[in-house]
């Protein structure tokens, strides 16, 4: 029985400047292997996924050309949903699972143009691998409709969280909002929405890379100032370990107004300390706040609250 699988991921996965719930997703997945009796070699690959060069393809390429045949290899989606043509001929002797974490045309502020060819080569990448894994219920759902996969073979790996200690709750009005600093986090509505709000006591932290997106962070930086609100706002950059632990121990909420999540891993994180949850109510973090199916949906014993998608007037 094979017990080793070839984990093939975006190069950069451990860059701390660069922090992304993808990255720690991949990293904790490649760490829990060897107690489930399985060997994990990971291979960082070069490129600028999912639109890689010429140079990129090749080197992708030779990299599963080089595995044995038979082999397992797990594909972070980023680097496999690109590039069909390379998945189509690597699928003749190799076990392809491709990692979806998002689907390529969801990405908010893509071309339409660029959104249908990541679509469609996802698409061809998907229907020739193994196995697809996701890491939410709602997405393999949403994949294996949208592609026309078989619900056998589409699986969901929902994120979990460490055992961390509880925060130190209080009335300090402290909002954390732990997300990449790009326009599918929603940023802006949030900004929008705590303007009406400054006869309250609150403050906010952003934590996310300041150099991942550098137009978008110029434009919030914009709106904050036009806001008034400086003075409230803090853009901390990336924060990683027992950085982000300390952010997280000294919140009172965390807040995530994204356009479109797989999941939420952020969510998990911040339940997992006893800090509760303001979100948007899209994608897979409904599984992550805990919302259950029934009529109406009702919420497990978990703090936390979903809201409109974009609507800063709740």
């Amino acid at each position: 029985m094979t017990t080793s699988v070839r984990f093939v991921v975006p190069a950069g996965i451990r860059d701390s400047s660069r922090p992304s719930g993808g990255n720690v997703y991949d990293l904790e997945l490649h760490q829990v292997f060897p107690e489930l009796g399985w060997t994990s070699h990971l291979l960082p690959v070069d490129g600028a996924w999912p639109r890689p060069s010429d140079a990129d393809r090749r080197s992708l390429a030779r990299t599963l050309d080089n595995l044995p045949d038979d082999s397992v290899v797990l594909l972070d989606g980023l680097v496999a949903c690109g590039v069909p043509e390379v998945m189509e001929t690597a699928a003749n002797r190799l076990r392809l699972v491709i990692l979806v974490h998002l689907p390529l045309a969801d990405e908010t502020g893509l071309d339409p143009a660029v959104a249908r060819e990541l679509d469609a080569a996802e698409r061809r990448s998907l229907q020739c691998a193994y196995a697809v894994v996701t890491t939410s219920a709602h997405t393999a759902a949403k994949i294996a409709a949208h592609h026309g996969l078989s619900a056998l073979k589409v699986h969901a790996a929902v994120p979990g969280a460490h055992e961390e200690p509880e925060a130190a709750l209080g009335y300090g009005g402290d909002l954390l909002c732990v997300a990449s600093l790009t326009p599918r986090k929603g940023h802006p509505t949030l900004i929008k929405a705590l303007s009406s709000l400054t006869d309250l006591p609150w403050h906010l932290r952003l934590v996310g890379s300041l150099e991942q997106d550098p137009a978008h962070v110029i434009r919030l930086r914009s709106l904050i100032d036009e806001a008034g609100l400086a003075s409230r706002v803090l853009l901390v950059g990336a924060c990683v370990g027992a950085e982000l632990d300390a952010a997280y121990r000294t919140a009172d909420l965390l807040v995530l107004p994204s356009h479109e999540e797989t999941y939420g891993m952020v969510i998990t994180e911040a339940l997992s300390r006893a800090v509760p949850v303001y979100a948007s109510h899209v994608g897979g973090v409904p599984e992550a706040l805990g919302l259950v199916a029934g009529d109406p949906p009702a919420l497990r014993e978990r703090p936390g609250r979903l809201l409109p998608p974009g609507d800063s007037d709740v």
